[in-house]
């Protein structure tokens, strides 16, 4: 039989009903009120937590919660089930360099491993030809197995003979697959390695824009403020991932590859009447400000994108603009003034 059987049974008992209803002394009633309270107590904790306590059981099951016999590991799988994650922006930055920019590419790592946008996945790969030195083979190989973050294309290293498209048309069969989530990236971005990404900032003025068919960037030319007059600049543009999918099939391309590779790359949209929706993100996007030009704007909060960080000077200086150090935990390993 069960607990709660045995305890109406002896709740039913005509001398525990004549102890129960027997009038307490009053000096002890704030003792039978307090365990009473303490008993209620730990039949909620039994209750929640699926815990038999034995000094419990000798009055009967706790039935003041409804529970079932499952784990804790059930409990959180149930509750989480659906990954609130499933719905974070997915966007892979293409950051187009060569074999031998070691320096740079550890540079670029600490710029970008420092930035977790909120709500976003965000993952930041450097891309390049196949490798020719030996040297190369060897330290490229090791930058792999320490940080994963490197695509090698099947090409020959150039910057406007097709480079542009090996990447774009390369990811569908290098990304698809049945066990991740589909598609693999929202977004597609090619950028230079002399372009500070804000990633934050970027996630931010993705949010409402479409999920399909989309092309976006820093039109030029630079004066222009309609995203449909010319092609976006290679300082990184942006495409989401139906268009990528696009290319890898389309003739288009494959007929129109020598050329600046920016302004090729808005032939194949134009000609092949792709990107009906398009954005600029200027004036969040611009060249570095000096030496002025009619492409410059001095750096502001809204940044999305710098260009043209040709030197260390011109990094630090936008680095320090935005202050980027401004996390730095407090420690007696270091003083930095």
């Amino acid at each position: 039989m069960s607990e709660s059987f045995h305890f109406q049974k002896m709740m039913m008992n005509p001398n525990f009903q004549k102890v129960m209803m027997k009038p307490a002394k009053p000096e002890r009633r704030p003792f039978i009120i307090f365990s009473f309270f303490f008993i209620l107590f730990l039949c909620a904790i039994a209750s929640i937590n699926g815990v038999r306590i034995d000094t419990i059981l000798k009055f009967g099951s706790c039935n003041f919660f409804s529970h079932n016999s499952s784990s804790s590991d059930d409990f959180l799988a149930l509750n989480f089930a659906s990954d609130p994650a499933d719905d974070d922006i997915r966007i892979l930055i293409g950051i187009l360099t060569l074999p031998d920019h070691y320096h740079r590419r550890n540079f670029l790592r600490m710029i970008y491993g420092t930035q977790s946008p909120a709500g976003a996945k965000v993952d930041v790969k450097f891309v390049f030809c196949n490798l020719t030195k030996e040297d190369q083979k060897v330290l490229v190989a090791l930058e792999i197995m320490r940080y994963d973050d490197t695509i090698i294309l099947n090409c020959t290293e150039n910057m406007n003979n097709g480079k542009t498209y090996t990447y774009f048309s390369s990811l569908p069969e290098m990304l698809n697959s049945t066990e991740g989530p589909s598609p693999p990236y929202h977004y597609v971005m090619k950028a230079d390695d002399d372009t500070y990404l804000r990633l934050d900032n970027l996630v931010e003025s993705m949010r409402p824009l479409p999920r399909e068919d989309l092309y976006y960037g820093y039109v030029i030319p630079c004066p222009s403020m309609d995203p449909f007059v010319h092609y976006m600049s290679g300082m990184g543009y942006l495409v989401s991932w139906d268009i990528v999918e696009w290319i890898r099939v389309s003739e288009i391309p494959k007929k129109h590859m020598e050329g600046p590779e920016d302004k090729v790359f808005g032939d194949w949209i134009r000609e092949g009447r792709r990107g009906r929706n398009r954005h600029t993100a200027k004036w969040a996007m611009y060249n570095y400000p000096e030496p002025p030009t009619r492409c410059t704007h001095e750096l502001w909060p809204n940044t999305i994108a710098v260009h043209l960080l040709k030197n260390q000077e011109k990094w630090i200086q936008t680095l320090k603009y935005f202050n980027v150090t401004q996390n730095l935990k407090p420690s007696k390993l270091y003083h930095i003034p």
